[in-house]
């Protein structure tokens, strides 16, 4: 699964080379295939229609108009998910984004690994393929059904707990910050859930490891966030 998901097409639009540069370089070393750029409203639409790219990552201030009004004349014709990432990081202008139906909006300065996250989480969303199976050290997890298969039994995810184990599956083998997972499963209001979030995983780990106290494949960093490991890998 995960290498279809790379597979497919980005368009980012962004007027600084050196950005774009940053963006391409740290996508390509996620294993992202095939990226086009755009710095201007007119190239941007000039590739959307020659490249069809699955997903576009929109700067809101660019030199010949803006990224709303670009997002706009994108949903007039394509229903391709779009994340903003712009300096631009008011309340209002995050509101206006997500009414004009964008999928994410990632404000500036911005983590690599945040970035990377982010888009293939609405990838992943957008693009679903066939049931995925995670296979870890203790127990198989059938995401599609939320079940985990373990020493003969199936246990039932709740739905929180399988949200959780999505997004770490997402970025399996690398970390993936408090922050990060609270986002795409609390949405914007996550504040506050931390501690809600140590009790989940909590839990998952009674499910899917053979010794909760000692885990294997749910792996703590301490001060940066967790880690799923699949097994052979």
């Amino acid at each position: 699964m995960e290498s279809n998901i790379k597979n497919k097409k980005l368009l980012i639009v962004d007027d600084e080379p050196k950005l774009l540069k940053l963006i391409v370089s740290v996508l390509e070393a996620d294993g992202y295939h095939s990226i086009v750029t755009a710095s201007t409203v007119a190239s941007a639409k000039s590739a959307l229609e020659r490249e069809r790219p699955a997903l576009a990552i929109l700067d809101v201030m660019l030199p010949d108009g803006d990224g709303f009004h670009l997002m706009q004349d994108i949903r007039a014709a394509s229903d391709i998910p779009v994340l903003f990432l712009t300096a631009r990081g008011d309340a209002e202008d995050r509101f206006r984004g997500f009414g004009l139906g964008a999928d994410d909006y990632i404000i500036k300065p911005f983590l690599s690994k945040e970035l990377l996250f982010r888009i293939y989480a609405v990838l992943r969303r957008t693009y679903k393929e066939n049931a995925v199976e995670l296979s870890l050290e203790a127990c198989t997890v059938d995401l599609e059904k939320a079940e985990v298969y373990k020493n003969g039994t199936t246990i039932p995810l709740t739905a929180k707990e399988h949200d959780i184990l999505s997004a770490l599956f997402s970025n399996a083998g690398k970390i993936v910050t408090i922050d990060s997972i609270l986002q795409s499963v609390w949405g914007d209001a996550y504040y506050g859930y931390e501690n809600t979030l140590m009790g989940h995983i909590r839990r998952i780990r009674e499910k899917i490891e053979s010794d909760p106290s000692k885990p294997v494949s749910l792996i703590t960093v301490k001060g940066l966030g967790y880690k799923l490991m699949l097994k052979g890998r």
